[in-house]
Parts: structure tokens; sequence; C-alpha cells
């Protein structure tokens, strides 16, 4: 749509293009007005009609050679390969709201105090197991269940010891 940020324009023409043709856009057929910066980057679908979540994939940092590749990989996988829903149907495009998430490099931070879930995204980590929560998420409104959450996808007891990183995001729609 006309008035989508281009990165978003990106995940959309992406998704619509994959499902429809099960065809990769190609980097150079992206929409003009994206910098060639390399960043993580997360992509997240909605049901527009309900406001359900529909898919949500991204990168904490970049893996790819640019923000255009990791947007075009993270929105095929976030409507094909998020195990917690089937992938999106060519009859359900139409009704997909796409937000892009660019991640700013995580800090490490001592405590949930150094925290704020509208702010900051929060990364837990226990050995290998890592979960990740974007910030400013609806009904995720403090910090303890913030990181509550983030244990939770990650497998980690709700007491076990962890470390802490918080990161912003530039949020696009």
């Amino acid at each position: 749509m006309a008035d989508e940020h281009p990165l978003v324009q990106l995940a959309r023409k992406t998704i619509d293009l994959y499902v429809h043709e099960h065809r990769r856009l190609r980097p150079d057929e992206a929409p003009p007005g994206i910098s060639d910066a390399r960043a993580g980057a997360f992509v997240t679908l909605h049901t527009a009609s309900t406001g359900q979540l529909r898919g949500c994939i991204g990168t904490i940092q970049p893996v790819e050679a640019s923000i255009v590749h990791e947007v075009i990989n993270n929105a095929i996988s976030a409507a094909t390969q998020d195990p917690r829903f089937p992938p999106v149907s060519p009859g359900e495009l139409h009704d997909l709201t796409i937000e892009v998430s660019v991640l700013h490099p995580p800090e490490p931070i001592e405590s949930v105090d150094d925290l704020d879930p509208a702010v900051y995204g929060v990364i837990v980590q226990q050995g290998w197991r890592r979960g990740l929560l974007l910030p400013d998420i609806e009904g995720i409104d403090t910090a303890e269940t913030q990181v509550r959450y983030a244990r939770m996808k990650a497998g980690i007891a709700p007491h076990a010891d962890v470390t802490l990183q918080r990161f912003q995001v530039d949020k696009y729609v």
C-alpha cells in the first residue's frame, strides 16, 4: 500500500509473491528508499479483522548482507515458517497487517529495573536457551511480565538465573 513505509512495502510484496508464486523477491525488486545498512529485523503479521498475531520471525543481529535481504527472508519465514501457525494462504493476504521492527544493537542490563516494556525489547538467556520479546506489545505492561513471557518462549524456568539484554527498535507499519 502506498502509505506504508518502504520496509513494510518490501515485506508485503515479498509475502504476496512467495504465497502466490512460491518465488523469492529479488533485492533489486525492492521498493526505493531503503538503505543498504545491516541490522537485525523482525517481521510481525496480524490478522487485520481480528487483531490476532499471525506470525512473527526475525533476527537479533544481522545475518544477511543488507536490511533488504534481512526483511525478505524474515517476511517469508513469518508467513510460512512460524511454528505457531499454518502458512499464510492467498485468501488471507488482503487481511494482513505487517510491522517491520529494525533492532538496535542489544546491551546488557543488570536487572528488570533497567527495562521499560514500552521502550525496550528484552532478551533473556540461560546457556543456549534464549527468548526475545519486542517492545510495545499490547498486554505487556510491566518489565516483570515482559521477562516472564521471554522466559516462557525460551523454555527457561521462572526462577532460573539468566542474563538480560535490552534493545530498542525502529518500528514501521
